[in-house]
């Protein structure tokens, strides 16, 4: 976040002595036209950031559309192949070329807002701060065209709006997401079961299998990379309708709403094989409630107890007859 700020308030001077000063004296032309390859490619750089930041292991690969922006920007300095400034010190764009940082800063908002809807529980409050995120990053791509240079009155206010609503959409996600795997915390679960639990049609019990022994061999960290890689296993397999808790330890729980019975079977076996893919195992249980007629506490004590029965064959098999963490 201070990261984020920091390159917010850099890019904000940089409009400023571009729109303010710069286009105002000729002899400053290079000036500008310094602070245009800045500006351009800044703000797909603070967008891939934002992105990379948000979801756990993101492949560093995010941020190659960016880096190739701020490339061609450079570029485009000496060649104006993105954008240049005529005698008049006026803004020129290339036709084709000097479109592309808000069509890249059009997919990266696309996909950042994608993810954030992802990573929400859909509730009102976390809908309203991600539609003023989108509103201030649509008003970013939009304006400039309708306002020209006189959207550069309004872009730190815009900014404001873009970063209070993603300020307070972190802060409300550290109240219901667990710090290490992103997945919802406990906490979290135990509100949303209160809200309309008849749609509640399965809840997913899994549970880590030899923890204990991962922890005594490689340590917590190594502990924490198992818990990180078998969470990563069961969000990879999500759909609509479908949350993921970290309960504790290595306790996860799935609760799925309105789902079919035959999307239920197949989310499971798509963890099984996603687990398969790993170093690690787990046991998993589950309770159907097609019906709408249990309640949350009867579908979760019998997931717990076929998961527990999967667990004490997994134990058994490798010649322990206890179960262990």
């Amino acid at each position: 976040m201070y990261v984020l700020i920091g390159s917010l308030l850099l890019l904000s001077i940089v409009v400023f002595i571009e729109f303010n000063v710069a286009k105002d004296i000729t002899e400053l032309k290079n000036l500008r036209i310094a602070m245009m390859a800045i500006r351009y490619s800044a703000t797909p750089l603070i967008l891939a950031l934002i992105s990379f930041s948000i979801v756990k292991r993101m492949r560093w690969f995010i941020f190659l559309p960016a880096i190739a922006q701020l490339i061609i920007n450079i570029i485009s300095i000496w060649t104006g192949i993105v954008f240049s400034v005529n005698d008049a010190n006026e803004l020129v764009r290339f036709p084709v070329l000097g479109y592309t940082p808000f069509i890249l800063v059009g997919l990266y908002s696309i996909f950042l807002i994608y993810l954030l809807i992802q990573r929400s529980n859909k509730s009102p409050m976390e809908i309203v701060y991600i539609s003023f995120f989108a509103f201030g990053l649509a008003s970013g791509l939009v304006l400039p065209f309708i306002l020209k240079e006189g959207y550069a009155s309004m872009f730190v206010s815009i900014i404001a709006v873009v970063l209070f609503a993603y300020f307070e959409f972190s802060v409300l996600q550290l109240t219901k997401k667990d710090s290490l795997t992103g997945l919802f915390n406990r906490h979290a679960y135990f509100s949303d079961v209160k809200h309309e639990p008849k749609s509640i049609s399965s809840i997913i019990s899994i549970d880590m299998n030899g923890l204990k022994e991962i922890n005594d061999n490689l340590g917590h960290p190594g502990g924490d990379d198992a818990i990180v890689s078998l969470s990563l296993c069961i969000f990879k397999a999500l759909k609509h309708r479908e949350y993921a808790y970290r309960i504790g330890g290595d306790e996860f729980l799935i609760v799925c709403r309105r789902t079919s019975e035959d999307r239920i079977h197949e989310l499971v076996e798509t963890i099984r094989k996603n687990v398969s893919e790993t170093e690690y195992t787990c046991s998993i249980g589950y309770a159907l409630n097609i019906d709408g007629n249990k309640s949350v506490q009867e579908l979760l004590k019998e997931s717990d107890q076929m998961m527990y029965q999967e667990k004490e064959k997994y134990y058994l098999s490798n010649g322990n007859n206890r179960r262990k963490k």
